[in-house]
């Protein structure tokens, strides 16, 4: 078995190290492919990557660098085309969420348990950063909606944690370009798959340490819009 890590980065000079220390330090107990698709940083944080080369030489680190700004859906879109893992995990570079959670979301997919895992901020009993009150009523509210669509029971639909066999993606074709690729995904993998069968979907609580938006965070109220249009269109209309 081979393990993907898909990193989007964006202007994360200060924390892209870090998270990279982070990922590699956990023992998953597979071979590990890190995929960073740099979403034209202009911070500093492209000169980094040679270090990051320099010092950890004998990881598989690919890098994809976008000549301008497009978002996380297509960076991710990115990265699947680079990623040749059996599994795939989706990483924020920033430090809100952390690779020590790795195994636990592993484990359900290695069980045969599961085909897609989410990682829920809002289940179980992991440390987490007290957050601002109307961002998780957002959140918790556009999960309601998701699930009133695709018929799926999750805490937590807009959790960057996604892990699912490389299987899952074969057919899709995924559209979004920011922030709206989480309900698109969402939607499409809540419908049967080419076998006819329904993907099993497991969801399993992890830790959050989020940051406010003076600390870097680049997601906003704004985007709840999106999310919302998104989650109707790839459920109804595409």
């Amino acid at each position: 078995m081979r393990l993907s890590v898909i990193i989007p980065v964006f202007n994360e000079a200060s924390t892209i190290e870090e998270i990279l220390a982070r990922v590699i330090a956990v023992d998953v107990g597979m071979e590990r492919q890190i995929v960073l698709v740099d979403d034209g940083s202009r911070d500093g944080t492209r000169e980094v990557y040679p270090k990051v080369r320099e010092r950890w030489p004998g990881e598989d680190i690919a890098v994809r660098l976008l000549r301008v700004n497009k978002g996380k859906g297509a960076a991710l879109r990115e990265g699947f085309k680079l990623a040749t893992g059996d599994i795939m995990l989706i990483q924020d570079a920033d430090l809100e969420y952390n690779p020590e959670d790795y195994n636990r979301l592993l484990a359900p997919i290695l069980e045969d348990k599961a085909d897609v895992v989410y990682g829920s901020r809002f289940r179980g009993g992991a440390a987490h950063r007290v957050d601002r009150f109307w961002h998780t009523v957002g959140n918790k509210f556009v999960t309601l909606l998701s699930n009133m669509f695709t018929d799926l029971n999750l805490t937590d639909m807009e959790t960057c944690y996604k892990v699912f066999r490389a299987e899952v993606l074969e057919g899709l074709a995924f559209k979004s370009n920011r922030f709206d690729f989480e309900p698109e995904f969402t939607a499409k993998v809540s419908r049967p798959n080419k076998y006819g069968k329904r993907w099993r979907v497991y969801e399993v609580g992890i830790s959050y340490a989020g940051r406010g938006r003076d600390e870097g965070k680049k997601i906003s109220w704004l985007d709840g819009f999106p999310a919302l249009w998104a989650i109707i269109k790839y459920r109804l209309i595409d």
